[in-house]
């Protein structure tokens, strides 16, 4: 059977699985490079860039590669933006929250208090209207994006001291990700700083920080975060789901062949799969190491979560107010979250409740 046969009856999961490459007839090379804001000790998130990069070496047959670049090696983590909207790149992985000062829409596409969780947000983006509205606003920076996978729902972070009421946030200077919830967390008291991967557990060893939140406990553990700061707050209510995502620049993309186009995206959903179902693998057991090695895993009090909620929705509301555009994109997404929320209460919600009652 030829390769064009095998792809026509198995499709590309089935090409993969099988370890054929299609064939790409008479088309030049094609080299692109990807920036990454991760370091490669991330070999959850920045794994999700490799993954990509030998996707698409295998598909197209060797005749696209894309080169992939950590944080700081092309460009410092938080200059992926400008880089795309210059030309200079081709590609980027990102959060897009990173990039909230440039205007808050981003944070929409990677993760907002209160916000969704990995299931709704896959399912906003790509059958609701998120990515189709998100992807128009990205335009005027001259990229497009595809998910690189979801961290699924994070931990409330690192902190030196107890978190027992909303006062005890005032003045803590601490890391953030990024986007609106670091104004949330302001009106709270917080003082909130935007600092990468790699420069986290310094700023906490020596105590220019007082708390800081990443992802959860296998990225966490691998940043040693436990070892400066004992108490281990949960949920991540400011990230019910952070989409990690590939900016890809529009010029770039628009360049390509339809079946280059098409491994773009093929490989893209092997990536985010791959990167997703890693956190859910991982994560379980850097939980119980970490907890035996002493952390202090504590659920934030209903009165600290409740003060972020009042304050998430002030900052939602005044960007409504001030942005007819993020009005807009912002009401679709809680419209749809309405539905997901009733939607939860009869599937998911009640059998999670069950499960976590019983032994198994």
């Amino acid at each position: 059977m030829d390769r064009r046969s095998l792809i026509k009856r198995t499709g590309i999961a089935g090409v993969l699985a099988a370890g054929v490459a299609p064939a790409v007839h008479a088309q030049a090379a094609v080299r692109w490079r990807l920036a990454s804001s991760f370091p490669k000790s991330l070999d959850t998130i920045f794994g999700s860039a490799e993954k990509f990069s030998q996707t698409v070496k295998a598909l197209s047959g060797g005749k696209f590669e894309v080169s992939v670049h950590p944080a700081g090696e092309l460009m410092p983590a938080f200059g992926v933006v400008d880089a795309l909207e210059k030309d200079t790149i081709e590609m980027a992985q990102t959060a897009a929250y990173y990039f909230a000062g440039k205007d808050p829409i981003f944070s929409m596409s990677c993760a907002v208090p209160f916000g969704f969780t990995t299931l709704q947000m896959n399912a906003w983006k790509d059958h609701g209207n998120g990515r189709k509205l998100l992807d128009a606003f990205f335009a005027k920076y001259n990229f497009r994006t595809l998910s690189a996978g979801n961290t699924t729902t994070q931990m409330g972070g690192w902190y030196r001291k107890e978190i027992k009421t909303p006062a005890d946030l005032k003045g803590l200077k601490m890391r953030l990700g990024g986007g609106v919830f670091g104004e949330a967390m302001a009106k709270l008291g917080v003082v909130a700083q935007s600092l990468p991967a790699g420069e986290i557990y310094q700023a906490l060893e020596k105590g220019t920080l007082d708390a800081a939140e990443f992802v959860g406990p296998y990225d966490d553990e691998k940043l040693g975060f436990n070892k400066v700061a004992p108490y281990y707050y949960y949920p991540g209510w400011w990230e019910g789901g952070a989409d990690l995502e590939f900016f890809i620049n529009n010029k770039a993309f628009e360049k390509l062949s339809a079946e280059n186009k098409a491994i773009v995206h093929a490989a893209a959903a092997v990536a985010a799969a791959d990167m997703t179902g890693k956190y859910g693998a991982m994560n379980p057991p850097a939980l119980k190491r970490l907890v035996a090695s002493g952390t202090k895993l504590t659920l934030f009090p209903k009165s600290v979560m409740d003060a972020g909620f009042k304050s998430s929705m002030e900052v939602f509301a005044e960007h409504e107010a001030k942005s007819a555009d993020f009005k807009k994109i912002h009401q679709d997404m809680r419209a749809f979250q309405r539905d997901q929320v009733l939607w939860n209460r009869f599937s998911e919600f009640p059998f999670n409740q069950y499960m976590n009652s019983v032994k198994i």
